[in-house]
């Protein structure tokens, strides 16, 4: 059974930096594509990164010139780098995963941008 773990959420001051990860373990096959989505309170998720490979992959207009993400498929990893980060970054991050026909969430990892 595939399982998504997230780490480095936390409490940041404004303008400063996190770095999410999220290890896939039990994984059946290979990931075609990682993701990472939000969800502050009374919103709805919303994508905030995706990658298929180095050459193919997505930041959402909320966090382009400050997020990153990244893999590494000899570790099953995605990351997920955010600089400048705002008070409006804050909300529960959740690492996402297509492999094969099925699709996988973590458990979520809270962000909180506040002084």
């Amino acid at each position: 059974q595939v399982q998504l773990i997230e780490s480095g959420g936390g409490l940041v001051e404004p303008g400063g930096s996190l770095r999410l990860s999220c290890a896939a373990s039990g994984s059946g096959g290979s990931i075609v594509r990682w993701g990472w989505y939000r969800q502050a309170p009374g919103n709805q998720r919303e994508l905030v990164a995706r990658i298929h490979s180095e050459r193919d992959k997505l930041i959402a207009s909320a966090g382009k010139g400050r997020f990153t993400i990244s893999r590494d498929n000899s570790k099953n990893t995605v990351t997920l780098q955010m600089n400048a980060l705002e008070p409006e970054d804050t909300a529960v991050y959740y690492c996402n995963a297509l492999i094969g026909l099925g699709e996988y969430w973590g458990q979520g990892t809270q962000v909180t941008v506040s002084l």
